[in-house]
């Protein structure tokens, strides 16, 4: 019986995973624009603006090992011959 919630396998994690990098790229572009074109001169400012940035590259840095571990767990097709190209994607 399959596990519930949202992580009942790897392609699940990566999926989920990646749509979490998307979402924290584009709070960090709508971050970067409100610095740089409303200039808050608020003090905490300095500190949250980069936070999704950081977040973001945290959440590449998952998203790739996510998918470099699916892409390992995945069986070889059995019926065809591997080309040098497909071995090196």
């Amino acid at each position: 019986m399959a596990e519930p919630g949202p992580f009942r396998s790897s392609a699940s994690a990566v999926r989920l995973t990646g749509r979490l990098l998307c979402w924290n790229l584009a709070v960090a572009m709508a971050s970067a624009a409100v610095d740089a074109f409303l200039d808050p001169q608020v003090r905490w400012w300095g500190v949250v603006w980069p936070l999704p940035w950081w977040l973001a590259c945290a959440t590449a840095l998952a998203w790739g090992v996510l998918r470099a571990r699916e892409k390992a767990d995945r069986p070889p097709p059995h019926d065809s011959v591997r080309s040098d190209w497909e071995r090196a994607a």
